[in-house]
Formats: C-alpha cells, structure tokens, sequence
C-alpha cells in the first residue's frame, strides 16, 4: 500500500478537476470504498479551491501543495500555499470559523447554523461561505492550521479511522 500522495498544483479553477480525479485514483489504489472516498476527494478540493481563493500567485512560481497521507488511525489532508495581500484578514476569518466550528456539540449542527445563515444572505457568485462546515460536516474531518515563517500556510483535516479501520472498509 503506498500510504502518500503529494501534489504540486498550479493555482487555476480549471486544476480542481484533477486534483479529484488523482485524489480518487489514489484511494481506489488503497481499496477505499465509495463513501470514503467522496468524502476524502471533497475535503481535498474543498481545500485546494480555499488556497486558490486566498493565496498569492503573483510570482507564477508559487503553487499549492496537496497532500495525503494514510495514517494507522487516520488520514491527513494538508494543502500548503503562499499567502496572499488579505492574508491578516482571512487568517483570522479561518481561525474564528475553526473555533466556532469546534464550539459545537457535532459538526452537523455547525453546518445546519451555516446553512441557515448562507439562506438569509444574498446569493453571490463563489461565495457560500460552507466549505470548511463542509470539510468538518460532510467530510467527518477535524480542522486546523499553522503558519510557516515562510509566508505559507498550512491548512489540515484530519478524517478519523473508526475501531481501527475506515468506515468503509
């Protein structure tokens, strides 16, 4: 079982695609059931479309990384990227969202207060403002972040093993 997969991606929406297309290929490999792996593939693109979004690709060189890595008792997605000119702004929008996210009883009842919330908004192009609920909701994944003197972040969720094995497995 090869237990890692790392993705050097170009920051362009048209990339989304393939990064589920290789996140799910890379779990087939690792005879994941179906569930578990929209589950994964959606915490995956979800992650990279935030780093998309906020980061900063001025210099072309700059590029996200995906990756995931198969644990004894989980599965770790991380997406790292470069942060961008609303990086204070968003940080603080990220680490307010985690611990609001983390104040529930479950997830389910963050991403109904979410839903709710999104539905009293007016509707704008991009912005649901859902997918980290989504991640921790949807996708059964613990959330956090770190920063690097770097000026990347690092942006993690976490997909927890149940009595030693994946839920569909």
């Amino acid at each position: 079982m090869n237990n890692h997969l790392y993705l050097d991606i170009t920051a362009d929406w048209d990339n989304i695609d393939s990064v589920r297309s290789k996140a799910e290929q890379f779990l087939k490999l690792n005879l994941f059931d179906s569930q578990d792996i929209f589950s994964i593939v959606m915490v995956c693109s979800e992650l990279v479309e935030n780093a998309i979004k906020y980061g900063d690709y001025k210099n072309p060189q700059n590029k996200i990384s995906l990756s995931i890595e198969l644990n004894d008792n989980s599965i770790i997605m991380e997406v790292k990227n470069p942060m961008g000119k609303y990086s204070n702004r968003f940080i603080k929008e990220l680490d307010r969202t985690i611990q609001w996210i983390r104040g529930f009883q479950n997830p389910f009842e963050a991403y109904r207060e979410k839903l709710k919330e999104v539905a009293q908004k007016e509707y704008v192009a991009g912005e649901s403002g859902l997918g980290l609920t989504r991640i921790a909701y949807e996708g059964e994944s613990i959330l956090d972040f770190y920063l690097e003197d770097t000026n990347m972040i690092n942006v993690t969720a976490v997909y927890q093993l149940y009595n030693g094995q994946f839920k569909g497995i």
